[in-house]
């Protein structure tokens, strides 16, 4: 499979996992204090839109159960700062103290992501061609070099196994259009442009099955 220039094992890619450590490093270190209160918070702000336990039930809003801790203290820090645009999430965030956010991360971590099941099988098998082994016609890289083959992802590369089709063809697009650049060295930017639409789609409907058995 030609990657098409895109390696793990490069400069960029060095930095990304220098940066995440620097970032897992500066979390704030939480007491039982610290944990009750990302307890608190989760069942009484975060539960309107993520549901009881991560496992968010609409469509378009994203499931947080088992994501990586450092993956979600970046995405609040992004939605604090702007680097990451959301209507929705940019007040949420901003009414935290910034002391809550490793907590309510590590939370969130230690939940468990339950899949959802694929409504178009043909799609979805398409979805695991792409997914397993890119398209190196267009350029577009196997998925499974980042997100690893059940989609648990690895350090900076988030959990996506299990995700909703829909969320994960709405970032997609959002990756491809540029309005979403949150992401390290440029990597899904770059690949979005490359997917069509019935690509973005078909490694949605894959996805959405898959867990960590």
């Amino acid at each position: 499979m030609n990657h098409s220039g895109i390696r793990h094992k490069t400069k960029s890619g060095r930095r990304v996992l220098e940066t995440v450590t620097a970032m897992t490093l500066g979390c704030v270190c939480s007491g039982p204090g610290a944990a009750d209160e990302a307890r608190h918070i989760a069942a009484t702000v975060c539960i309107a839109c993520h549901g009881e336990d991560g496992n968010s039930v609409i469509p378009t809003i994203p499931k947080i159960a088992g994501l990586q801790e450092s993956y979600i203290v970046k995405q609040l820090r992004d939605f604090r700062s702007g680097s990451r645009k959301s209507d929705l999430m940019a007040p949420v965030v901003a009414a935290l103290k910034p002391e809550d956010i490793g907590p309510l991360a590590a939370y969130y971590s230690s939940r468990k992501m339950r899949p959802g099941r694929s409504g178009d099988k043909k799609a979805a098998g398409f979805g695991k061609m792409v997914y397993l082994d890119g398209n190196e016609e267009t350029g577009v890289p196997a998925c499974i070099g980042c997100h690893q083959p059940r989609g648990a992802g690895h350090l900076v590369y988030p959990r996506i196994g299990g995700q909703h089709v829909e969320y994960v063809t709405q970032e997609m697009k959002e990756f491809a259009s540029g309005h979403r650049s949150n992401d390290y060295g440029r990597f899904m930017r770059v690949i979005a442009k490359r997917m069509n639409e019935e690509e973005i789609r078909s490694v949605a409907e894959y996805l959405v099955g898959l867990d960590e058995r």
